[in-house]
Parts: C-alpha cells; sequence; structure tokens
C-alpha cells in the first residue's frame, strides 16, 4: 500500500552551472534566465498534481526553482540538512584542468568506499549523509502523502543512495540535471521506489 509520493527534483541552472563553475552549499546563487524556464516548464508539466507540501534547501536556487507551487498557497518548509555538499575552497571557483584531474580523484576515491575523504575544507558524503538523515526523517514523520522536493546534485545523489539503501560508493549511478526528476514511491513497509528516474520530458521543448 502506498504511503507516500515524493516528487524529488534538482534546482534549475545557475549561470555557476552554464560556466562550469563549482557551487556546492558556499555559493547562493540565484537562477539564471534558463533555469527560470526550466522551472516554468516544470510547474506546467506538474501543476495539476495536488502537492500537500512543498521542500527545498536554504539556498534560494532552490526556492526558486518551485516558487510557483509555492504562489499556489501550497504550505513549505525551508530544509537546510538538505543544502549541497561543501566543496570547501574549490566553491566559486573555475573547473580547470588540475581541478578537474583532481575531482575526478576524489570520485575515484569515493567509489572505493573512503567515504570519510573531502575536498581540503569541504564535506566527506559520510558528513553529508549524517545531515542528510536528518532532514529527510523530518519530512517523511509529517503527515502529507504527495510531496515535492528540491534540493542539489551531489546532495541529491546521496539521498537516493539512502533511501534505496544503496551504498554510498554507488551513488554516481544516480544521474541528475538541472530540474531533473525523481518520482518514488514509499510503501507502508518503509520500501521505496523509483517510478520516474531524472526524467525531463517536461524540458524537452526549451531551446
Amino acid at each position: 500500500m502506498l504511503s507516500k509520493k515524493i516528487y524529488l527534483v534538482r534546482h534549475g541552472q545557475t549561470d555557476y552551472n552554464l560556466k562550469g563553475v563549482v557551487q556546492g552549499s558556499g555559493i547562493d546563487a540565484p537562477l539564471n534566465s534558463n533555469g527560470i524556464k526550466q522551472a516554468k516548464a516544470f510547474f506546467e508539466a506538474y501543476k495539476h498534481i495536488k502537492f500537500e507540501k512543498v521542500f527545498f534547501t536554504g539556498l534560494q536556487r532552490t526556492r526558486q526553482s518551485v516558487q510557483e507551487f509555492l504562489d499556489l498557497g501550497i504550505p513549505y518548509e525551508s530544509i537546510s540538512e538538505l543544502n549541497e555538499i561543501s566543496w570547501g575552497k574549490y566553491e566559486g571557483q573555475p573547473m580547470t584542468h588540475e581541478e578537474n584531474e583532481y575531482y575526478l580523484h576524489m570520485l575515484e576515491r569515493w567509489s572505493k568506499g573512503d567515504l570519510d575523504y573531502a575536498i581540503a575544507g569541504g564535506e566527506s558524503p559520510n558528513a553529508v549523509a549524517k545531515r542528510l538523515k536528518l532532514g529527510i526523517e523530518r519530512i517523511l514523520n509529517q503527515d502529507h502523502k504527495t510531496i515535492l522536493i528540491c534540493m542539489h546534485g551531489r546532495a541529491m545523489r546521496i539521498l537516493l543512495s539512502l533511501l534505496m539503501n544503496y551504498e554510498l560508493r554507488y551513488m554516481d549511478q544516480f544521474k541528475h540535471q538541472n530540474l531533473g526528476l525523481y518520482e518514488l514511491n514509499l510503501d507502508d513497509a518503509g520500501v521505496f521506489k523509483i517510478i520516474k528516474y531524472n526524467s525531463g520530458e517536461h524540458l524537452m521543448d526549451l531551446t
């Protein structure tokens, strides 16, 4: 029996995304014009869903991505525990060749199970998972049956791993895109099932 239906989306595009600059939790960038179009397209495709509550992180790009749902009068809550991973000293920096090599090296270490490893000044996957658990428990303990959650790419990968009971070292199998949607069902036994995987059907008409 279905207990909850969760619509989980990544925020829309920012100029940092467009330029390949690292954001993380320390950069509170707004949506750019394309991100606003993506948010509008998602709203038009899913405004018929009777969301009982909308959740977003402590960073403005997530709230802006779901603002039109809030404008309908749907109750909402900001959950800062769902913020993006901190990329430490690399936040706000263009991704040079050397930094990209370092990033790939970090992903390799994570994929081998070194989940306490973090970029200098940043967070490890285990650290992010710890706070994500607090945030998602706050959400799931509420009575709402149909909810919308907007968050961030790396944090989404970690959260989906937690929800689906996957080891964090496999988190990169959960792909994401700006305003891409994961639709999940939660049954009474506490088991999650992915109904839509990084769906971008609502974005197809955007240039």
